[in-house]
């Protein structure tokens, strides 16, 4: 979905980056009045510490207290473990750098709850977390809470259908009307000249759906189900996006159409037999038409309408002590093949192992889902490419992450990546950034649980079949089996 900080208005579905919900004058939100209410107050109270506003809780409370103590205990082990093995302790460092960013997002951006779960072949399998899952309740946030993923769930679609293009099923230069004749007509658009590789890698000028629901009053759309052809149909009758590369969650939601009619089952189904089962993601589900998340996960928020969420001019957010809505029941039809999904961070972290490390795809399909375009800095961030279902984003200390984030309008807000020596980040937060500087700090939070100060800088190549800078370790766009399977060893380290 595309995101402005500067001047955004409204959030799109399961946007890797993305601004809050700006309800307009007079919509009636769903969240209740007298909840609303005792939230506003908590929030009131802690000012602008709004991330840790619990109950006789601040930035030095309870919740922020318990996330602190449980790494330190972390961290210790770490370190015991590294002296009897005689290994460098860069691990403190990580978790050192990755807590700040944290803390940065909550008491400066005002996100009421933040975890991250960082895995690798050096520190094995650590979490931090900060903040609150509930501001009702003051419950600590917890990396191993469920939350929605959004775009996330790109990745997941895009990952069966190139599994099909493996099986010989379907060819990623297919014309879309060869799977589903008919689909693509009018208003300019073309189903005989969108091919399949096109949808999965934003190409195909279909514009955003969800541009258009989302203009509407929230209480319209939030609890009602949504067939994907409705949603195609949406998306046929607005204008033409002006550049080639439009991030367009309506190509997902017609990537899973073309596995059903492939396939004879429904996107859900080829997804959890496919991954879900294969991999063991034991929190990740579709959720249907349910609109609660099973088992425990965070509440999800959004600015209440009339609330002064804009950005200040130096790029901070006016949130801080403002009313927020509870955003965590909604019915994510709305999203489909290309926001649907609940997981949690050890999940999408899993996820991404799992399919970079070559357990999911053939060599040759990894390096087609890594062969990348150009991504719109207005609707990703400056340096950012965009292959089959996967980012690609330089770090600073040299090569790129792989992988995805994604918004839901509610609120929730993730994140997971590869880096180039193997280590997976996954991040979790219940409110979306709503600023240029909450955004800048949320990418600084991904580049800060690959690169802690002082660790020396990747080595990177230049990927031949993309001419653009790609990682080593995790990279296979050569499509050698000697390079996945070094990457194959290197991503199940930690498994």
């Amino acid at each position: 979905m595309r995101h402005e900080q500067s001047r955004a208005t409204r959030n799109h579905l399961g946007s890797p980056r993305s601004a809050a919900i700006r309800p307009a004058a007079g919509v009636r939100l769903l969240a209740g009045t007298s909840r609303t209410a005792r939230r506003a107050a908590v929030l009131a109270a802690a000012s602008a510490l709004l991330a840790v506003a619990v109950p006789a809780a601040n930035a030095s409370g309870t919740a922020r207290a318990s996330g602190a103590a449980d790494e330190a205990r972390a961290a210790q082990r770490t370190t015991a473990a590294h002296r009897a093995t005689g290994a460098p302790n860069g691990c403190d460092a990580a978790r050192t750098a990755l807590g700040r960013s944290l803390d940065t997002l909550v008491t400066r951006d005002g996100i009421p709850g933040v975890a991250a779960e960082v895995t690798g072949r050096d520190c094995g399998r650590w979490t931090a977390q900060r903040g609150v899952a509930d501001l009702d309740t003051g419950r600590p946030m917890r990396a191993a809470d469920r939350l929605r993923i959004g775009s996330v769930t790109k990745t997941f679609t895009a990952t069966v259908v190139v599994q099909l293009v493996d099986e010989g099923r379907i060819r990623l230069d297919d014309p879309v009307e060869r799977h589903l004749p008919g689909l693509i007509r009018g208003n300019g658009h073309d189903g005989r000249t969108i091919t399949v590789r096109q949808l999965l890698q934003h190409t195909s000028g279909l514009p955003d759906y969800t541009e258009a629901i989302v203009e509407r009053p929230v209480d319209e759309w939030r609890l009602r189900h949504f067939e994907p052809r409705e949603l195609v149909a949406t998306a046929l009758a607005m204008p033409r996006p002006a550049t080639g590369w439009h991030y367009s969650t309506t190509n997902s939601v017609i990537a899973g159409m073309i596995v059903e009619k492939v396939t004879g089952h429904g996107i859900e189904a080829e997804v959890r037999r496919r991954i879900i089962e294969p991999l063991g993601l034991r929190d990740t589900y579709w959720p249907g038409d349910r609109t609660r998340i099973r088992g425990s996960h965070s509440r999800s928020y959004f600015p209440a309408a009339g609330s002064a969420d804009a950005a200040r001019p130096d790029g901070t957010s006016l949130s801080d002590g403002a009313a927020l809505s509870d955003g965590t029941e909604w019915n994510m039809s709305f999203g489909g093949a290309g926001g649907a999904l609940v997981s949690t961070p050890g999940d999408v972290n899993r996820f991404f192992r799992g399919l970079l490390g070559g357990r999911l795809v053939s060599a040759h399909g990894l390096a087609e889902m890594k062969r990348t375009v150009p991504a719109d800095p207005e609707r990703l961030w400056p340096g950012a490419r965009y292959g089959l279902g996967l980012i690609a984003s330089p770090l600073t200390c040299g090569g790129m992450w792989w992988g995805h984030g994604g918004t839901v309008p509610g609120g929730h807000r993730a994140l997971g990546a590869i880096g180039p020596d193997g280590r997976g980040v996954a991040l979790a937060l219940n409110k979306v950034p709503d600023s240029q500087q909450a955004e800048t700090d949320f990418l600084a939070a991904v580049d800060a649980g690959f690169c802690p100060a002082g660790r020396a800088p990747h080595a990177s190549s230049t990927d031949s079949t993309t001419g653009t800078d790609s990682t080593t370790g995790t990279d296979s766009t050569t499509g050698t089996e000697s390079t996945n399977t070094n990457s194959t060893d290197q991503l199940r380290e930690t498994e």
